[in-house]
């Protein structure tokens, strides 16, 4: 048994909504529009992954390991940049604000080894695997690969210290979740 101590920023390489293989590999997905949905499993489920009962989005990192991921970039080919499903502003600052939601709720410090993308994990491994989620945000085109992670966790931070300040709140809308801002 551990804790949860990390979160992993995924891309789908769907379409701009969650299907059933996404809701089964992330604890969260995150539409085009914001709109969160719960995956299958809980982030508990991550404390143990020797049972199988797990989210398995990150290949020899899911143990203690939160699963997020934005919903799109099938096709994506990362010399030209181009996609039919293209991450959203809404999914972005929805991922971030949902990241320290969670980073408050399970006590997740935000640094390069907590909270990170899986092209990021993916670069520290042995045999890489080739993984470039998330390495592109077309609302950004100027953002190296290699800088995502970082703005990532910057805009991560920013909202964890809204949400400390009791400035969003996390709410079911019907099938999915949203932040809302409290006055």
């Amino acid at each position: 048994m551990t804790s949860l101590s990390k979160i992993c920023l995924h891309w789908t390489a769907g379409s701009n909504n969650p299907c059933d293989t996404d809701l089964n590999a992330y604890h969260y997905c995150i539409d085009s529009k914001g709109r969160i949905y719960a995956g299958k499993h809980k982030p508990e489920d991550n404390l143990n992954c020797y049972d199988g009962n797990y989210a398995a989005h990150c290949g020899g990192n899911n143990t203690g390991c939160i699963g997020l991921s934005v919903c799109g970039m099938a096709g994506f080919n990362l010399s030209k940049k181009q996609t039919k499903y293209p991450l959203t502003q809404k999914q972005i600052e929805s991922l971030c604000c949902l990241a320290a939601y969670l980073s408050v709720k399970y006590g997740i410090l935000i640094s390069e080894k907590s909270v990170f993308t899986h092209y990021e994990f993916d670069k520290k491994k042995t045999k890489p695997e080739g993984k470039i989620d998330i390495t592109y945000i077309h609302y950004l085109p100027n953002l190296s690969k290699e800088s995502i992670g970082t703005y990532l966790r910057q805009k991560i931070s920013w909202y964890r210290d809204k949400i400390k300040q009791s400035k969003y709140k996390f709410e079911k809308k019907g099938s999915y979740y949203e932040f809302s801002v409290s006055n």
